[in-house]
């Protein structure tokens, strides 16, 4: 029974009043033992793959139909890879592998662990706003990344994508996100909805983050970063289906 409840076994919503999402172009050999058989990794130029990390604000995080005030705030961390996934009925799904979970909150940490496959921690958070510019901070962590919001951001030095029309594909979040039970040989779909996503591109003044350096990724170039602020957003329940 409780095995059962961790396949989101309800739709949920929230309110992003901010997201910041930077992705990692990596060399594709360099991912390809991150992610679990029934996935493939979803390239660029069929050379580059891509992790991303993205820190959102959410308000109101609630089961679907439930009234807003009884939802909850939280601060939520997730560092996913890039992913194609082929369903039962023979489409290709664009996707993401979560691989890190965090949150401010311990309550965010018991709920989340009780209805996803997601494994949350909980961490510090620090945030700092003056003007245009953000700096996001954690100490548990070991992550610090600063941001400008202005209508001439560049993309970063070394990133594979020409302009921002091709670095917008990669930008997240993706519609669907996978789990794979691989004794069972199950995989869990779980779709987002939102509406007005507009990712603003942003220029990264300077980021560090310690989980991603613990990877030990050889070749790995920063290759995007975008905001989106004031969007609804919702999660279907999950859909379950074997592979193979």
């Amino acid at each position: 029974m409780l095995a059962a409840l961790k396949n989101h076994p309800f739709a949920v919503e929230a309110f992003f009043k901010s997201s910041v999402v930077l992705t990692f172009a990596v060399p594709k050999k360099q991912l390809e033992q991150m992610i679990p058989e029934c996935l493939e990794l979803d390239t660029f130029q069929d050379e580059w793959a891509f992790v991303a990390v993205a820190m959102v604000q959410t308000n109101a995080l609630r089961p679907k139909g439930m009234p807003k005030f009884m939802g909850n705030n939280f601060f939520l961390i997730g560092y996913r890879v890039f992913v194609r996934y082929t369903n039962a009925a023979g489409k290709r799904l664009r996707g993401l592998y979560i691989i890190k979970s965090e949150t401010d909150k311990k309550k965010m940490e018991f709920m989340g662990n009780l209805f996803t496959h997601y494994n949350y921690t909980t961490t510090d958070i620090h945030q700092v706003h003056e003007g245009d510019r953000s700096t996001i901070s954690s100490m548990r962590s070991d992550f610090s990344v600063t941001i400008t919001k202005s209508d001439d951001a560049t993309l970063p030095k070394g990133s594979p994508f020409a302009d921002w029309k091709e670095a917008r594909r990669f930008a997240g979040p993706l519609p669907f996100t996978f789990t794979y039970n691989e004794r069972n040989k199950e995989v869990l779909i779980i779709e987002g909805v939102r509406e007005n996503w507009v990712p603003m591109p942003v220029t990264v003044n300077d980021y560090h983050f310690g989980f991603i350096d613990g990877l030990k990724l050889q070749g790995a170039v920063l290759a995007n970063a975008f905001i989106i602020e004031n969007i609804p957003y919702y999660w279907k329940k999950g859909k379950r289906e074997k592979w193979q």
